[in-house]
């Protein structure tokens, strides 16, 4: 089980890279100067969501929980590590209405792909039952 997890975090850390050098190119590219400390800063807080994300996937592998349960349980945990880490990193300034949209913009991304993951996941059921009539 715990390799499992370290697994699926190595996984997100290396989507976590991906993401960072796709962005660090585009810098390059536009020939924009970032200070190195904010450079590592940013490329920290990538890794951390990268290693949580990819770790936290494990929660929907808990049979005995109801998809409910699990998908409720990830999205408080996610979002109580995200919020105070885009805080710390600057993703959200420090301010009352950025932290709301922040929060809502968060919320809505999380919808987005749990909606897209449930049609992912429904299609391959509807696939599996129709191969079982067969």
């Amino acid at each position: 089980m715990m390799a499992e997890v370290m697994r699926r975090s190595m996984l997100g850390l290396g989507f976590a890279a991906i993401i960072t050098f796709i962005v660090l190119t585009v810098l390059m590219v536009q020939d924009v100067e970032v200070p190195v400390s904010i450079i590592w800063k940013n490329m920290l807080g990538s890794m951390i969501m990268g290693i949580y994300f990819g770790g936290a996937s494990f929660i929907f592998d808990l049979e005995e929980w109801s998809p409910l349960k699990r998908t409720i349980l990830h999205f408080f945990i996610s979002i109580f590590v995200w919020i105070p880490l885009a805080m710390w990193i600057g993703w959200v300034p420090l301010k009352i209405s950025s932290i709301l949209i922040g929060i809502g913009t968060f919320i809505l991304t999380y919808v987005v792909f749990w909606y897209v993951f449930y049609l992912y996941f429904k299609r391959i059921e509807e696939e599996m039952n129709h191969t079982v009539k067969r």
